[in-house]
This record gives C-alpha cells, structure tokens and sequence, in this order.
C-alpha cells in the first residue's frame, strides 16, 4: 500500500469513527475502527506501512483530543486525564510495526489467525499506551480487563470481517463482469 492510500484509509476510518461516536452513549466506544485500520494496514502491506499507518493514525488520534483536559475512550472505559500527544502514536507505530513482521512471517490468511492478530494486537496497544499513561501521569485512572478484551474481541470480529469483504468483493465485481454485467431475460420463442 502506498502512503496516499494509507493515508486515505487512515482518514476514512477516523472520519468513520469520529462520526459513529457522537451518536453512541458515553462509555460504549467498543469498536476503535482506526486501530483496526493500523492492524489491517500491517497485516496487508507488512512491518513498514504498520509503522506508518500506526504513526499516522496515533498522532491524528492525539490531535483531536489534545485539548489539556480531555475525556480519552481506551476500549469500552473513559477516563478523564491529560491528553498527551504522541502516546497514541507510540502505541499505534510499535503495534503496528509488530503485527506487520507477524504478518511477513507467518501464514495468517484464515479468520481465526487473523482474529487472534487482532485480538492480540489490541490487548498489546492497551497495556502500552495505559502503561505508558501511568508511568506520565500519576492521576490516571485504570481500565478494568473486562473493558480492554471485550474491545480486543470486537475488533477481532470486525478486522476479520473488512478482511473478508475485502477479499470478496474483487471476486463479486468480476464475476459480475464476467457473466455480462447485466439481467438476462431467456424466453422462449415457440
């Protein structure tokens, strides 16, 4: 993938998020679309769009709340604190850097490897950028564990569902194409 489509998807997927978020009570932030995104980016382009991709999505993350004070959704918890710009962008990178050498290594092409990946890779990027936040910022609130798989398992089922689409529907457009593209009526004409 090149820059500009990461970029793109980046941006797709934050705009997405950012959108649904407003209209979804307080405190059930389950999905992290841009995350899902990083760790899609990784697993298709390998460990240096992961960095990228992971970069890139932390940073815009860290920008939009970087306003002193803020409210930070970390999985299905919310807690308020000092928003830091680059925490985000540090988790996202290392992740994505990470699930990218995964992805070049070993063979994860069916759902369940790739739901793992997923899961993982979530639970990784909670305990980096929680533990980073600690370490920061003694007033952090902790987020229960329930909070953090429940969000891994999410973005499990919905990385491993934009995997399959993705693979899909190349396959849908040219079978279309293939069969002439349009309704056929067969009549009989006796």
């Amino acid at each position: 993938m090149r820059a500009a489509g990461i970029g793109l998807f980046i941006a797709v997927a934050l705009a997405v998020q950012t959108t649904v978020t407003r209209y979804l009570p307080p405190g059930a932030h389950l999905v992290d679309l841009v995350f899902v995104a990083v760790v899609f980016i990784s697993l298709t382009g390998g460990p240096v769009a992961g960095l990228i991709a992971g970069a890139l999505a932390g940073l815009a993350q860290d920008a939009l709340s970087a306003t002193g004070t803020s409210v930070i959704a970390v999985s299905a918890g919310v807690a308020t604190a000092r928003s830091i710009i680059g925490i985000g962008g540090l988790a996202k990178s290392f992740v994505g850097f990470f699930t990218g050498i995964i992805g070049s290594q070993f063979i994860v092409v069916r759902p369940i490897p790739r739901a793992f990946v997923f899961f993982t890779a979530t639970v990784a990027h909670a305990i980096i950028f929680l533990g980073v936040y600690s370490v920061l910022d003694s007033g952090y609130g902790t987020t229960p564990y329930r909070d953090i798989f429940s969000e891994a398992g999410a973005n499990a089922l919905v990385g491993v569902l934009i995997f399959q689409l993705s693979e899909a529907l190349p396959g849908a457009v040219d079978r279309r194409r293939m069969s002439g593209g349009g309704m056929h009526i067969n009549r009989r004409l006796d």
